[in-house]
């Protein structure tokens, strides 16, 4: 009897002496939790993706506890429904957020430009990037293998012959796509802009012409057309000024190449 009674004993008070130990140290080591950062976490959509400028969602509430006048708007994959709640929950005004999209600004299809090489063996953009530019004749457009549609977590990108394409419906503004393109031809644009060049060749117009028929030349004809002084041509290519422009579509009619892109306003679907 005794044999088995002293190593009970033995243990019971071991035990009885690591739970006074752990719930003096859980006093000694009590970190107070702020209820409203709690609150913010939970509202929070959890992708964790970055786009708020923290290194996730955790991160993203946590500074609100230091920062009081931190914006509520920066959580791109919440959009306006989490940046309410959240204002609710700190008792600030809720801001305005403007909806962005992902914009791949290239056209460089298979029926456009040509290869250079084949590279049968590398299977991702940043493997070609470093194996002499890739395999397409312009070192400035898609690399059309995929590193960000593996990117995306919500499937809103797709290689279509040869080029990234990205669903605008299904795109929630994250940046994951932007940190994975090795030749950064992915640019955030405000969901309400519907024109854009899609090509980012610097190269002179005559040297784009070869490798690209969808290539902005530099031609100036879309600069011209303008009514609001919204597109410039400068090292060699147009760019858009999407504060400015009005979404008339007037350059991309003008444009000789077809490198300026004009999306169709959605119309709702009638119920």
């Amino acid at each position: 009897m005794g044999t088995i009674l002293l190593p009970a004993i033995i243990v019971a008070a071991v035990g009885l002496i690591a739970g006074i130990i752990l719930t003096i140290a859980s006093k000694l080591m009590y970190v107070p939790v702020d209820e409203k950062v709690a609150a913010v976490r939970e509202v929070l959509p959890g992708a964790n993706c970055g786009a708020c400028g923290y290194a996730g969602c955790d991160d993203y509430a946590a500074a609100f506890a230091d920062n009081s006048d931190l914006s509520t708007t920066l959580c791109p994959v919440g959009g306006s429904s989490v940046a309410t709640q959240i204002s609710g929950i700190l008792g600030v005004d809720a801001g305005d957020v403007e909806p962005q999209v992902a914009m791949v600004m290239c056209n460089g299809n298979y029926g456009v430009t040509q290869k250079i090489m084949v590279a049968d063996r590398i299977h991702t953009c940043k493997a070609a990037k470093m194996f002499y530019g890739g395999q397409w004749a312009c070192p400035y457009g898609c690399l059309g293998m995929g590193d960000c549609a593996r990117a995306c977590n919500y499937d809103a990108i797709r290689i279509v012959n040869g080029v990234a394409k990205i669903d605008r419906e299904k795109c929630v503004g994250c940046k994951a796509c932007l940190k994975a393109c090795p030749s950064h031809i992915i640019s955030m644009v405000k969901k309400k802009n519907r024109v854009f060049v899609a090509c980012k060749s610097i190269a002179k117009g005559a040297v784009t012409r070869k490798i690209c028929a969808d290539g902005c030349i530099g031609c100036m004809k879309c600069q011209k057309v303008c009514k609001f002084n919204a597109i410039k041509v400068e090292n060699n290519v147009a760019s858009v000024d999407l504060d400015a422009c009005k979404n008339c579509g007037l350059c991309g009619k003008e444009c000789p190449t077809g490198a300026i892109i004009t999306f169709k306003k959605e119309t709702p679907v009638k119920k």
